[in-house]
């Protein structure tokens, strides 16, 4: 048995004492752990953060006003980016331009990525896995910082080789996910790597407080996140915006996973 399945074992037998006992599990916290239909997710509970980036952020762009999001919900948040082995679970092929199977799945559209969801959801009473929203994947990314990326400032850029795969310690191409430090939620390559979709569509933001934001209800693009093996450091930070079409499919563009609490 492997050892995340032996601790997934672990962690249910002690759940399912606990309320023979008589004793209910304790509330989930930031950055656990558990693995649905053999994908590792971790907890990122309800709250309130600030988007965007200030004005004097190096590497700012002006489609990043600060404004404050609540989160009403928690939700669950694949560990790593979408594997190709995980993908050719439920797909024919693998499109991958550097292919590894513990490397993350890209060459895929956003489209690509909605069949992929909807055959994962195949069977279920209510659809379980989605994309996250770019408020989501903000707000999962930062873990409680406020700082340009999830580790830091790092103004030198000492720190960034340590948990991204970027331009300058890629090589060009994609590596095995897992490979750099996590966030303080034990999400990895949140920076670098592969550009991850959102399920939004490009827009604005706004300058007031909003609530579960799922981005503008019309528009051509989709949001991507995090920067990848081609971008230099300013992309992999918590702030940046870029957009794709529904249909484009490059090696630098993959995906993560959602799922809603059960």
């Amino acid at each position: 048995m492997s050892i995340t399945k032996r601790l997934c074992t672990i962690s249910v037998s002690v759940v399912a004492f606990a309320i023979l006992v008589g004793c209910p599990p304790r509330a989930l916290r930031a950055g656990d752990t558990r693995t649905f239909d053999g994908i590792q997710f971790q907890w990122c509970p309800a709250g309130a953060f600030t988007m965007g980036s200030p004005e004097n952020e190096v590497g700012r762009d002006d489609d990043e006003t600060q404004h404050t999001v609540t989160l009403s919900d928690g939700f669950w948040l694949s560990t790593f980016e979408v594997t190709q082995d995980q993908w050719l679970e439920f797909m024919d092929s693998n499109p991958s331009s550097t292919e590894g199977g513990d490397h993350p799945v890209e060459t895929v559209s956003w489209n690509d990525a909605q069949e992929f969801l909807a055959i994962l959801n195949d069977g279920k009473a209510t659809a379980q896995y989605r994309l996250p929203t770019e408020a989501q994947w903000e707000y999962a990314y930062r873990a409680g910082t406020a700082t340009r990326f999830y580790w830091g400032d790092d103004t030198d850029g000492t720190e960034t080789g340590d948990h991204a795969w970027y331009s300058d310690n890629s090589g060009s191409a994609t590596h095995s996910v897992g490979g750099k430090e996590p966030n303080a939620w034990g999400l990895h390559d949140m920076s670098g790597n592969v550009w991850e979709f959102c399920q939004d569509l490009y827009g604005e933001y706004p300058e007031d407080p909003v609530t579960d934001p799922e981005g503008p209800d019309t528009g051509q693009f989709r949001i991507i996140r995090g920067g990848s093996i081609f971008n230099d450091r300013k992309f992999c930070r918590a702030a940046e915006r870029q957009t794709v079409g529904p249909n484009s499919a490059t090696g630098t563009v993959g995906f993560r996973l959602v799922r809603s609490q059960d």
